[in-house]
């Protein structure tokens, strides 16, 4: 038996949050195994080789014009990786931050798997949809109240729609990611530094060596994944979501 096909030559592959590690590392491996990428950021300029288009997903005009343009691409292949991050224990977090995380991670995410998997239908061909979530997703943190349960929602999403979309031969994953070293960890670690009073750089060096593994992940180790979802090395797999993380979720 010959080992199934990794070409994606032919195949139409959307990228959201693209700008970003982990968006711009799938980008360059699935244009590297031969599909033709659209990517999307909400950031004016892009450096890669897709055709790029920002949107704000947090603006509804933004958002259905993202949706709009997915319908027109109809692609083979969804990364559903655009989300943005915050802390804050249960009373810090307030409704504001509520409304940013839940609107981009999971409002937004959910109107774009769902524009993507309308087209796959009206075009009666098979795809892959890529959800990113989190190692967040499978757990709480004091710290990051809404930003886990985000995540969570990711995870559920998966599930029910991959059971939806299963008659119509469209299957849906996810990925979680554990401690990935990508610019957003700047972010993160000031975060941390904030609200745990650590020295810059102290909670990126701690978490990369609690991981079993010993140290953080890079995005290519996730872009690895997303590319064995997208084409037919994984064509009987659906409903679910790989840890990406160095052993940091045991499941």
């Amino acid at each position: 038996m010959n080992p199934a096909p990794t070409d994606l030559t032919g195949k139409v592959a959307v990228v959201t949050g693209a700008a970003g590690g982990i968006g711009d590392a799938a980008v360059r491996h699935l244009e590297a195994l031969g599909a033709r990428i659209y990517a999307t950021d909400v950031a004016p300029d892009y450096d890669g080789p897709a055709t790029y288009r920002p949107f704000n997903l947090l603006d509804d005009a933004g958002l259905a014009g993202c949706c709009d343009w997915i319908a027109g691409i109809q692609p083979d292949i969804l990364f559903n990786n655009a989300a943005i991050f915050d802390m804050g224990d249960v009373l810090q977090a307030d409704l504001a931050q509520y409304d940013r995380l839940f609107g981009v991670n999971v409002r937004a995410f959910y109107a774009v798997m769902q524009a993507a998997a309308r087209a796959m239908v009206a075009a009666e061909k098979p795809g892959s949809i890529i959800n990113l979530a989190s190692q967040a997703g499978h757990r709480g943190e004091a710290l990051v109240a809404h930003y886990c349960a985000t995540k969570a929602a990711v995870i559920s999403y998966t599930q029910s729609s991959a059971l939806a979309l299963a008659p119509h031969k469209i299957r849906v994953n996810a990925i979680s990611p554990g401690v990935i070293d990508t610019p957003m960890w700047g972010h993160v670690d000031a975060l941390f530094a904030k609200f745990e009073g650590k020295a810059p750089g102290q909670k990126k060096r701690e978490v990369g060596e609690a991981v079993p593994l010993g140290y953080m992940g890079n995005p290519a180790d996730v872009a690895r994944v997303a590319v064995f979802l997208a084409t037919e090395q994984s064509s009987y797999i659906t409903a679910q979501t790989l840890c990406v993380d160095g052993g940091n979720v045991l499941r």
